[in-house]
């Protein structure tokens, strides 16, 4: 079981791309839309990736690396802890309760792109398997820092 520590998003009134940071607002709490991802967020809605989730045990080990680690410095959206680096291995398909209500669904890894490269002046290739997952939200609900996280459905457990 684990805990959600930060929810960060991009509402429209912040500036997009600004040359040395993500455009990421802290929030104590956020309502998560079937399909789309944290209510009001400009990057909302990407079929494949509504969500970027990281654990708080890999951000302790990328800034302990010298990357940018504040919450949303390192593109995330929510970050959790108590499942650890698992998080960063669960395999495509499985599904987190998030709260009493919302579910989320992982599904690729997470890479670093040119626009991570420019922000933390290191190569992303150097946090390979530790930037977290891209998820699905797959059942609306509202969300808060401290509610519980626990896998629902682990797609590696086959049930005949």
């Amino acid at each position: 079981m684990g805990t959600v520590v930060s929810i960060a998003y991009r509402p429209d009134e912040v500036p997009a791309h600004p040359a040395d940071h993500y455009s990421r607002v802290a929030l104590p709490g956020a309502q998560l839309v079937e399909n789309y991802g944290i209510e009001g967020d400009r990057k909302g809605g990407n079929p494949s990736r509504n969500l970027n989730i990281m654990a708080q045990e890999s951000i302790d080990t990328l800034a302990a690396e010298g990357f940018k680690a504040q919450p949303g410095e390192l593109g995330e959206q929510i970050i959790i802890t108590g499942l650890g680096e698992d998080l960063n291995t669960l395999p495509e398909g499985t599904q987190l309760l998030i709260g009493d209500q919302a579910v989320v669904e992982v599904g690729t890894p997470r890479t670093g792109c040119d626009r991570f490269q420019a922000i933390q002046g290191i190569d992303p290739a150097q946090a390979a398997g530790r930037l977290g997952v891209m998820a699905r939200v797959v059942k609306d609900g509202r969300i808060q820092v401290g509610d519980r996280i626990q896998i629902v459905q682990d797609v590696r457990v086959r049930q005949d």
